[in-house]
């Protein structure tokens, strides 16, 4: 059987007075939980008609009942589409109207199809029916092929009209298990898990190696520096995006004792700086392991666990993955020098979910898909990013396309224009930034986040306004970002 999920349900069985996850209140669901829930959450879903193929769109806060409800959908071979928590109702409107979805599961029902709730303490609508069960409904495990959906991720474009990626249940399986091997997962590893889990690195990442190997997470509802403190001593494995480190770094109590219990340290889904690699070294004596991936293809390069991890590079690419350097027509281009990152392989994912011409667009007939990152491969084969393109930032492991933000900023009154940057950030990798060109008077910045307040989750939304007269221009009329960038790039030092 080539559903994800049956392997894993191997290892709960084989696992089952084992700790599968431990909560700041001293919650603990062992594997045996784990499994309970998943096979009832399952027979739930089927009693809403949720068949293989189905959608479940879920936007709920973390909890292991989420967990669950998760890897229920892949027992029963249904598709998971998780969604930020932040996303507002109005782009909520669009998730649901795109992905059709024969269930919704959120904080609050819905009124335009199929609804339960699900609270981050595992009350709501779902639990009550959830309870009302036969003592034994348990949703069978689904027949699927390898190259079935498993889930939709949703991934914004630079049009401002977010694309859903599809993810089989090979490439969910083939990057879990090429993951565990990269970073020699071990069965008594114990996972500090801080991430939110409607993004591929805490859902597909960080459970998936942990889930696969039966080992242990101690699962924070989110990152909060004493709760991370108080947890590491029982871990031996850290997840995080590049925020989590600075500010533990931050932290002057950090770390409280010594931490030659942690095996490995793994930071991803922003750049990590040089100052902060080095810091987190001086500071612990351990290297944090950089890797480089995305929506689309889940992991693509890692950093080595044994041997040089070089700061500023995200390391070779994966086993079974081909990755290029390649110039605009997919030429592939000589070492050292500068082009669009591509790559193929068992974890790239099919295509974007209803936009044929938009994956023909991304995945060349050869099979290649084209990042849209610009980077670099050494004599090594090691793989650094030295540009993104489509103006893409990334705040806090989020990621944040700036027309979008921009549509809403030149509606606003008083903007005539408007040009959003990422600039380097001390706390989130990146902040977002909105050059304006004001009709009148100057454009003051809590003026932008009321009139932004319902329509943009709140990471998206600029930490800083510069007025100007104009923006920059090349022959053609395009606004040269480039420019704004390399003129605002101390901003947020000086503030």
């Amino acid at each position: 059987m080539t559903n994800f999920y049956a392997e894993l349900d191997q290892v709960f069985a084989e696992n089952l007075q084992r700790d599968a996850l431990r909560m700041p209140d001293g919650t603990v669901w062992l594997f045996a939980d784990l499994r309970a829930q998943v096979a009832r959450l399952a027979a739930l879903l089927v009693q809403h008609n949720v068949t293989p193929g189905e959608r479940v769109v879920v936007q709920v806060d973390k909890s292991p009942h989420n967990l669950a409800l998760y890897l229920a959908c892949l027992r029963i071979g249904a598709v998971y589409v998780p969604l930020n928590t932040a996303y507002t109702e109005a782009e909520l409107d669009y998730f649901v109207g795109d992905a059709s979805p024969q269930l919704f599961v959120g904080k609050t029902a819905r009124s335009d199809v199929t609804s339960l709730t699900l609270a981050g303490d595992g009350t709501g609508t779902l639990q009550t029916q959830l309870a009302a069960l036969p003592a034994d409904a348990s949703g069978r495990i689904a027949e699927r092929d390898a190259e079935d959906l498993a889930a939709i991720v949703y991934t914004s474009g630079t049009t401002g009209r977010s694309k859903g990626a599809m993810l089989s249940h090979h490439n969910l399986a083939s990057n879990a298990h090429n993951l565990t091997a990269a970073w020699g997962w071990q069965h008594d590893d114990v996972l500090l898990h801080a991430l939110p889990i409607f993004h591929v690195h805490g859902l597909f990442i960080a459970t998936h190696c942990a889930l696969l190997n039966g080992s242990t997470m101690e699962f924070l509802p989110r990152f909060d520096v004493a709760q991370v403190q108080k947890a590491l001593p029982r871990c031996t494995v850290m997840m995080g995006v590049p925020t989590f480190y600075s500010r533990l770094l931050a932290d002057s109590d950090f770390p409280a004792g010594p931490l030659d219990h942690m095996r490995v340290f793994i930071c991803g889904s922003a750049p990590l700086t040089e100052p902060v690699f080095n810091a987190w070294t001086e500071r612990t004596g351990h290297q944090i392991l950089e890797r480089y991936g995305m929506s689309e293809t889940i992991i693509n390069t890692t950093n080595p666990l044994d041997g040089a991890r070089v700061p500023g590079t995200v390391g070779f690419p994966l086993p079974e993955l081909q990755l290029r350097i390649a110039d605009a027509q997919g030429t592939p281009l000589a070492a050292g020098e500068v082009g669009i990152i591509e790559v193929k392989g068992p974890n790239v994912f099919s295509g974007y979910w209803q936009m044929p011409e938009k994956t023909a667009e991304e995945i060349r007939a050869d099979g290649f898909f084209i990042t849209g990152d610009l980077g670099t491969v050494d004599e090594e084969g090691r793989v650094s990013i030295v540009g993104r393109g489509k103006d893409l930032i990334i705040s806090g492991g989020y990621n944040v396309y700036p027309k979008e933000v921009e549509r809403l900023l030149d509606d606003l009154p008083g903007i005539e224009e408007a040009a959003v940057i990422g600039i380097p950030h001390a706390d989130f990798g990146e902040g977002v930034v909105a050059v304006v060109v004001p009709t009148d008077s100057a454009v003051a910045l809590d003026a932008v986040e009321q009139a932004l307040q319902g329509q943009l989750a709140r990471f998206k939304q600029p930490k800083i306004i510069v007025n100007v007269d104009e923006l920059p221009r090349n022959t053609m009329g395009k606004v040269q970002k480039n420019l704004l960038r390399e003129q605002y790039a101390d901003l947020f030092s000086e503030t």
